[in-house]
C-alpha cells in the first residue's frame, strides 16, 4: 500500500548534554546523565529508519523515559515536582511548521516532544511494512494494526496526560502539541488501524451490513480528524486535512455500497438504488479530493490513493451492485425510490478499533534518593549567548530513510495488500 497513507515528518532536535546544566557529583548522576546522553542520540537516529524494528524502538523509547523520571518527579521526601524539572533547555521542530525549532526549558516538553516523535515513527513504520511487499503476511498484517493502534495510544496519552496544562509555554497553533493536532493525530491512527479491519471483513466475506457499519464508523474517524484542524491555519494543515477527507468520503461511499447489499438483501430495493447512488456521489467526491490533495502545497509526503487498486475497484462494484438493483427494481419489485438517501446509522457489533493504551516505564534503577541528592543545580553553569540572546538557530529536517515500496497490484479480492 505504498500510495495509501499520509505521512507528516519527523521532528528535529537539538544536540545537548544532561550534565552541563545539572551539575552531577556521584557515580551514578554521571553515569545517568551518560545513558540519557547515550540513549537520546541512538533513539533519535533510530527513528530516521521506518523499518527498524518495533521492539528495538519500544524499549530504546521506554529506557529513555525511565531515565528521565527523576527530572520530572522528586525523589526525596518531598516528592513533587523534580528540583531538576526546568534545568535542560530542548529544541524540538513542529512537523508542520518548518525547520524553526520550539524551545522550552523544562523536561515536560522533551518527554512529550519524544512521545510524539515516537508515535509518529510508528504510523511511519506501520505505512512501510504496509508497502514492502506484494503480500504481507498474516503476522506483517498484525504488526501494521497494532503499530497504529500503539501509535494512536500514545497520542491520546499526550493528550490525557495533564502535562500540556503544565507546560509554562503555550504550545503555537498548529504545534504538535495543539491539542487539536494532537486529536487529529489520535483519530486518523484509530481510522488507519480499522482500515485494516474493513478490508479483512471485505476479505473474508462477512455480512453486508457488518462491513457498512465498520467502513461507517472508519469514515467517521477521519472526519473527526479533519473537522478537529479546520479552524487552524489552512496554509499549514490544508494537504493533510485535504488526505483526512478524501479518506473519509472513500468510506463513506463503503459504507453506503454495502448498505445498499443489506437493504437489497432486505428486498427493499428502492431504498438500496438510492443508497447506491449516493455511494456513487461519494466515490465521485473522493476521486475530486484526491485530485485537490496531489496539487495541494504543504508539509508531509504525497500518496496517490486513488491509483490504489483498493480504491479502483469499488466504482465498478458500486456500478454493477446499482445496474442490478435497478434490473430487479423494474422486473420484480416496482420500487419507488426515495429522494433522500437512507441514513447510515448500522453500529458494527465487534471489529471496532480503540487506541492501545500508554503505560509510562518505572523509574531507571540508577535513581535513588543519593543519586538525586547529588545533582547540584545551584552551581554556576556556563552562558549559552545565542539562548541569551533569544537566537533560535534553524534545525536540518530529519533525513528519513526511505523504504522499498511495492508497487505491484495486490492479489486479494479486496484490493488491499494487509487484509
Amino acid at each position: 500500500m505504498a500510495h495509501w497513507f499520509h505521512r507528516n515528518p519527523l521532528k528535529a532536535t537539538g544536540s545537548l548534554t544532561f550534565e552541563s546544566k545539572t551539575g552531577p557529583s556521584s557515580q551514578d548522576a554521571f553515569k545517568l546523565c551518560s545513558e540519557l546522553n547515550t540513549t537520546r542520540l541512538r533513539l533519535t537516529d533510530f527513528l530516521s529508519d521506518h523499518m527498524h524494528n518495533s521492539e528495538t524502538i519500544e524499549n530504546m523509547f521506554n529506557t529513555y523515559m525511565s531515565l528521565l523520571h527523576g527530572f520530572v518527579v522528586g525523589m526525596d521526601d518531598r516528592g513533587g515536582d523534580s528540583k531538576l524539572r526546568l534545568s535542560v533547555k530542548f529544541k524540538w521542530t513542529n512537523t508542520l511548521l518548518g525547520t524553526t525549532p520550539e524551545e522550552q526549558q523544562d523536561i515536560l516538553f522533551e518527554i512529550n516532544c519524544m512521545k510524539f516523535n515516537v508515535a509518529l515513527w510508528f504510523t511511519k513504520h506501520a505505512a512501510a511494512l504496509a508497502g514492502s511487499k506484494e503480500e504481507p503476511t498474516l503476522d506483517e498484517a498484525k504488526e501494521v494494526h497494532k503499530c497504529l493502534r500503539k501509535a494512536a495510544g500514545i497520542f491520546d496519552s499526550i493528550l490525557k496526560s495533564g502535562d500540556l496544562a503544565k507546560l509554562y509555554q503555550r504550545p503555537p497553533d498548529a504545534g504538535d502539541l495543539d491539542e487539536r493536532v494532537l486529536g487529529a493525530y489520535t483519530s486518523q491512527s484509530t481510522a488507519e488501524a480499522q482500515e485494516i479491519t474493513v478490508a479483512r471483513a471485505i476479505e473474508l466475506k462477512h455480512s453486508p451490513s457488518l462491513i457498512s457499519a465498520l467502513a461507517y464508523e472508519t469514515s467517521k474517524l477521519f472526519t473527526t480528524a479533519a473537522e478537529g484542524i479546520r479552524a487552524l491555519d489552512p496554509k499549514i494543515v490544508g494537504k493533510w486535512q485535504k488526505y483526512l477527507e478524501l479518506k473519509s468520503m472513500f468510506y463513506q461511499a463503503y459504507a453506503y455500497n454495502y448498505f445498499g447489499d443489506d437493504l437489497l438483501a432486505k428486498d427493499e430495493c428502492g431504498k438500496a438504488i438510492r443508497c447506491l447512488k449516493e455511494g456513487v456521489t461519494c466515490y465521485g467526491k473522493a476521486e475530486a479530493l484526491c485530485k485537490e490533495y496531489a496539487v495541494y502545497k504543504g508539509a508531509g509526503t504525497t500518496v496517490h490513493p486513488e491509483r490504489h487498486l483498493f480504491f479502483r475497484k469499488l466504482k465498478p462494484i458500486i456500478t454493477r451492485t446499482l445496474e442490478k438493483c435497478e434490473r430487479e427494481n423494474g422486473f420484480i419489485y416496482h420500487h419507488k425510490v426515495p429522494l433522500d438517501a437512507p441514513q447510515l446509522e448500522l453500529k458494527a457489533t465487534y471489529g471496532l478499533v480503540s487506541p492501545e493504551e500508554f503505560k509510562p516505564p518505572v523509574p531507571h534503577p540508577l535513581w535513588s534518593a543519593a543519586t538525586y541528592a547529588s545533582f547540584d543545580i545551584s552551581k554556576p553553569k556556563p552562558v549559552d549567548k545565542k539562548s541569551a540572546a533569544g537566537q533560535a538557530d534553524k534545525l536540518e529536517p530529519v533525513k528519513e530513510k526511505a523504504s522499498d515500496s511495492n508497487v505491484l497490484e495486490p492479489k486479494t479480492s479486496s484490493g488491499c495488500v494487509i487484509s
